[in-house]
């Protein structure tokens, strides 16, 4: 049987379809989101997404997407100009899905478990450096709260390199976050370059929820009133705080080195 002819039209349907899911608004419109690249694709493979579409251009392949491509079924081929049409990427390496928007369940926590929650982040290089820095300390899940980066929009995607498909990402409510957080017994730890306590002083083993605000703004007053408020100290002459995906990888190694010195796992 011919393979069908590559789509080289950028007026096609479909390439239309995909320019237009680059938006938000139309991602969560349609429960879709797109995953770009063969590392990317391969780790939502692996968490268990099923992809509803996959788009592949031969000619702008990596060694990983070429050795992908195959494994993947049915394949809808781009030329080189259509898929970077649709490319959210200024190097792409030929490969793109669409996929249904996951909404993971938040499975209950062990004894040691460390949830971090992201309260309107906004910049979606950040958000994925801090998914990647969890995914990589054994974090339990995160919880996305307000109207910041989409934690599924392709370049947070991109950013985590697909670490947002290793571990469970919720979107909650912060009334949904505050309840799921107490009733499970977590001990929450404000995190805000003000605090008096550092954070290597506290206490960070057991169920430990670390709260993490915009870098311009903090977390909003209501979610300052944690259980505990923790800093990191500052002793620069010009800089008084610092990028919150370097704040984030900080504490959760501070977690998982109090574990290590008490013999827990995280």
């Amino acid at each position: 049987m011919t393979a069908p002819a590559p789509i080289t039209s950028l007026q096609n349907p479909q390439i239309k379809r995909l320019v237009r899911l680059r938006e938000r608004r139309e991602r969560e419109r349609s429960g879709t989101i797109l995953i770009e690249g063969a590392r990317e694709l391969a780790r939502a493979l692996h968490a268990g997404l099923a992809p509803e579409a996959v788009f592949s251009c031969p000619a702008l392949h990596s060694p990983e997407a070429a050795a992908l491509a195959p494994t993947l079924g049915l394949v809808t081929e781009l030329s080189r100009a259509a898929f970077e049409k649709v490319s959210a990427r200024e190097n792409p390496d030929g490969l793109l899905a669409l996929a249904p928007t996951p909404h993971p369940a938040l499975p209950e926590p062990g004894p040691q478990a460390v949830t971090v929650v992201l309260h309107g982040l906004e910049k979606p290089g950040n958000v994925g450096a801090i998914l990647r820095s969890a995914d990589a300390a054994g974090a339990h899940g995160i919880l996305v709260l307000g109207r910041g980066a989409d934690p599924y929009g392709p370049n947070v995607i991109r950013a985590s390199q697909g670490s947002v498909f290793a571990l469970p990402v919720a979107v909650m409510t912060e009334a949904d976050a505050l309840a799921w957080l107490s009733a499970r017994g977590f001990t929450t730890f404000a995190c805000t370059p003000d605090a008096p306590r550092t954070y290597w002083d506290a206490p960070l083993t057991g169920r430990v929820a670390l709260l993490l605000g915009t870098e311009h703004q903090g977390l909003p007053v209501e979610w300052r009133g944690a259980d505990h408020a923790l800093s990191i100290p500052m002793q620069g002459r010009g800089a008084d705080s610092l990028n919150v995906a370097t704040a984030a990888a900080l504490m959760l190694y501070e977690c998982v080195r109090q574990r290590r010195v008490q013999g827990k796992a995280i």
